[in-house]
């Protein structure tokens, strides 16, 4: 077994940890063992960040000498690790126990999936020529960001739409969090199509093809774009919002898995 393929089996089993930590706090609701929650989310971070590091200088090692951003394993365990970068990143208004629980119970989803399904295949492999420009790490990069960020939108969209009495926080804390996830995701999901667009062009020749990914990239935008300005604009809030970001992120979810898996087109080997 190779390497990266060791230290990110670790990480998985780290983020189960977390998950089970963070079910001790919401039974105890010891403010010491919600510190240790963070420590620990730290130590994975930083694990998986290394995994992820190993894996690139292993790709060297053989031969290919690529970021690990180029098939669907790698684009799993790197949308795991943009989820709990964006979890550290907004840490001051995340620190609410059920929601990063619920991110580390999806990092750890999509980490298993990842080690564990027999259709995915964890071997290194070169890149295709479509894929061998330096526009590939801005654009994968940026997108699952966006990802990670509306992960958390939905999280709070959910949790407002179904309240969990004596767990949850205020709903205006939750609308606030789901504003401020949107504003993180919305303008880096921007930036990913644009440089998609320009990857294209390089690639294929044109900034625009109405591929499969990029048409749901495009009704995702439109989404989270009418979230804002249903805010800004026409000044919704409480439920309607919730049910956007809700919407929105099942479009994030069909644009990631739905073109592999349902709809053919240049993007089907999928990484972005």
């Amino acid at each position: 077994m190779e390497l990266n393929s060791r230290i990110l089996g670790v990480v998985t089993l780290l983020y189960l940890l977390l998950f089970f930590i963070h079910l001790l706090y919401l039974a105890t609701k010891k403010e010491g063992i919600y510190r240790a929650v963070w420590l620990l989310l730290y130590v994975t971070f930083g694990l998986h960040s290394v995994g992820l590091a190993v894996r690139w200088v292993e790709s060297y090692r053989l031969g290919m000498g690529h970021a690990p951003l180029s098939n669907f394993y790698e684009s799993l365990i790197f949308y795991a690790w943009c989820i709990s970068l964006i979890v550290i990143i907004m840490k001051k208004r995340l620190y609410i126990p059920l929601i990063t629980a619920f991110a580390s119970l999806a990092a750890l989803a999509f980490m298993g999936y990842a080690s564990l399904s027999p259709s995915v295949d964890r071997h290194i492999q070169p890149l295709i020529p479509a894929l061998q420009s330096n526009w590939l790490h801005v654009h994968v990069f940026t997108c699952f960001i966006a990802y990670a960020a509306f992960a958390v939108s939905f999280l709070c969209g959910v949790f407002h739409l179904f309240p969990w009495k004596g767990i949850i926080p205020p709903k205006t804390k939750l609308e606030e969090l789901n504003y401020r996830s949107v504003m993180v995701g919305f303008p880096m999901l921007s930036v990913g199509i644009l440089t998609g667009a320009v990857w294209a062009n390089f690639a294929w020749g044109s900034y625009w093809t109405w591929d499969p990914k990029e048409t749901w990239s495009l009704i995702t935008w439109i989404i989270y774009a009418l979230f804002l300005h249903a805010r800004f604009a026409r000044g919704w809030k409480g439920t309607r919002i919730a049910v956007l970001s809700v919407v929105g992120f099942a479009s994030v979810i069909f644009t990631y898995f739905g073109v592999n898996f349902v709809l053919t087109g240049l993007h089907s080997y999928g990484a972005s």
